[in-house]
């Protein structure tokens, strides 16, 4: 198989590196990602300037590799139309540097490169791992990726979904095994004044989640009981059970 791995957090991350490093012991790879940090960039791509791609090497890594001066979505894109010749059979995004549970999903470059994937209708994979210190935690759950990707790679690549995993941040002995779960709900909402300038202008910052839900089948309360939780994405967003409904709203 070939596969794709992708990320957003840049071409130099620990996360992608020991994806790299697991998966192409076995498997063909292309590795294209932003040439620096681009967390939270959801599902943007770039319109109204070029986009710079460049060969790199990454050191203990022998697939191709590319940076790209723009974004987790931009870097899919790029791939699939300029830069690989013939098929990719996977999309794999991560490692995250951080969780990518709840509604975290609406937000993650992460997930939303899998998901650019998935619209050009190719399977795939986001995984993200919680933090900690060091990159043990990143290699332990390289390990189960690859462990995870081989029991559901034939299933997936006859459906059209995308599979968001999160690993949490414990010794490869501690992990208690994988739930398949629903998302929760984290909603970052919390802002705080970094500077006032006069009556008119003010800075502000984002100080993080605020507003929690601990719903007990969900991947945020599974992550702390010491589970990986894989999610199954669809984004077909028309909702068809209120189509009926608002067709009654309207005179047409």
């Amino acid at each position: 198989m070939r596969l794709l791995l992708v990320n957003d957090d840049g071409i130099d991350a620990v996360g992608i590196q020991a994806l790299a490093k697991e998966f192409e012991k076995d498997y063909e790879l292309v590795i294209v990602a932003p040439e620096g940090q681009r967390s939270a960039a959801s599902h943007s791509i770039t319109l109204t300037k070029p986009i710079l791609v460049k060969r790199v090497e990454i050191p203990g890594i022998k697939s191709k590799a590319y940076s790209v001066s723009g974004s987790p979505a931009d870097c899919v894109r790029v791939a699939l139309d300029k830069l690989v010749e013939g098929p990719i059979d996977m999309v794999l995004s991560g490692i995250n540097f951080g969780l990518n549970i709840g509604a975290d999903v609406l937000y993650s470059g992460t997930v939303s490169a899998a998901i650019e994937g998935n619209l050009y209708k190719i399977p795939s994979m986001a995984f993200s791992c919680e933090i900690g210190k060091g990159t043990e935690c990143f290699e332990t759950a390289a390990k189960y990726a690859k462990k995870i990707f081989e029991q559901v790679k034939e299933d997936l690549v006859k459906n059209n979904i995308v599979l968001n995993v999160n690993f949490p941040c414990i010794k490869e002995e501690e992990i208690k095994g994988i739930k398949v779960c629903k998302i929760g709900g984290i909603v970052y909402d919390y802002y705080f004044v970094e500077n006032r300038n006069g009556e008119d202008e003010i800075t502000l910052a984002l100080e993080g989640r605020h507003r929690e839900e601990k719903e007990e089948d969900s991947d945020r309360f599974y992550l702390k009981e010491g589970y990986i939780t894989i999610t199954p994405l669809h984004y077909d967003l028309t909702n068809y059970n209120l189509m009926q409904k608002v067709q009654e709203w309207l005179e047409i």
